[in-house]
């Protein structure tokens, strides 16, 4: 299978690293908005084709995965799919319930494969929860999530400058609603949330709380925040009703610090490896990807719900 990668960025060599591991694919076209930094990550990877036009990618392709800035999500998203093109696009898949709503529509009219990113489904920590949940072994009382990062300026995971502001609810908050909805087998009925000051110059709230409930009663709750000096990342707790589990990406232990071992749990120990997996064999087994834009649609629309709650509370910091 004949794959195109656009965004050159930390996130896209993430799944260069990962397409690299998988047998039977070629990575022949990378697209990126830097000219400089796309050829260069080209020929780290050895990549044939490089460039900006996601056409020439899309044209030599069999599937495209998205890893782009989110407002080009939507655009690019149709386009690949109108060209009869299988997509996985990168969460946050958009940053409105429209856009959100009209790929699944697209998805269906095309009948490609289109996938959303949403990589906490496949972290093998999470994988781990998800079997003994379906087997029975637990039921999950409350999630409690710290996603915390420390970015005050506007640069990505590797120190460089960004070319679109990162968010915290349309992007760090899908990851863990999604993945909350998914561990419960169930969508989200009740949702609120508030957030802190707006920053001056990146016009996000660097903070936010959101707390969240399933029909059955199970509970969520989501610490959010760009200002912590720290420990980075999403730290997740499971209290259910037979134990307590704490992930932290492809870790996991109990609830007294006692390792677990999820090496065996699947083929990798690489989420992003295990999504892409995922793709490829959907594509293959023409069958829906766990995963896929309908089934985290649910997700995009409590984001919705949950950003005109906390809209008046921007407009009173204001």
């Amino acid at each position: 299978m004949k794959i195109c990668v656009a965004g050159q960025g930390a996130f896209g060599q993430k799944h260069l690293d990962a397409l690299k591991r998988i047998a039977g694919i070629e990575i022949v076209s990378l697209i990126g908005g830097n000219p400089a930094g796309t050829e260069s990550v080209a020929r780290k990877y050895g990549i044939p084709h490089w460039g900006h036009d996601l056409v020439e990618g899309i044209q030599r392709a069999d599937a495209v995965i998205l890893t782009t800035p989110t407002k080009m999500h939507f655009r690019q998203g149709e386009q690949v799919m109108r060209a009869g093109k299988h997509v996985l696009v990168e969460i946050p898949v958009t940053d409105s319930v429209e856009d959100a709503e009209n790929l699944v529509r697209i998805a269906r009219e095309t009948g490609v494969t289109a996938m959303g990113g949403h990589v906490r489904r496949f972290n093998p920590s999470h994988q781990w929860v998800h079997k003994r949940i379906r087997k029975g072994e637990l039921k999950i009382q409350q999630m409690d999530v710290q996603t915390y990062f420390f970015r005050r300026k506007n640069i990505n995971a590797a120190g460089n400058p960004r070319s679109w502001t990162d968010h915290l609810l349309w992007h760090h908050a899908a990851h863990t609603i999604d993945l909350f909805a998914y561990q419960c087998g169930e969508d989200i009925s009740d949702c609120y949330a508030v957030q802190g000051p707006i920053h001056p110059q990146l016009n996000i709230a660097m903070d936010m709380g959101i707390v969240a409930r399933v029909p059955s009663g199970a509970m969520l709750t989501l610490s959010l925040s760009f200002n912590n000096d720290g420990p980075l990342g999403s730290f997740f707790r499971y209290i259910c009703d037979n134990g307590t589990y704490k992930a932290f990406y492809d870790d996991l232990s109990d609830g007294k610090d006692n390792k677990i071992d999820v090496s065996k749990v699947d083929v990798s120990m690489d989420g992003i490896e295990l999504e892409d997996r995922e793709f490829i064999a959907a594509i293959q087994g023409k069958r829906e990807p766990n995963g896929s834009l309908a089934q985290v649609l649910p997700c995009m629309r409590v984001l919705g719900k949950l950003e005109k709650i906390i809209d008046p509370q921007r407009k009173a910091h204001a």
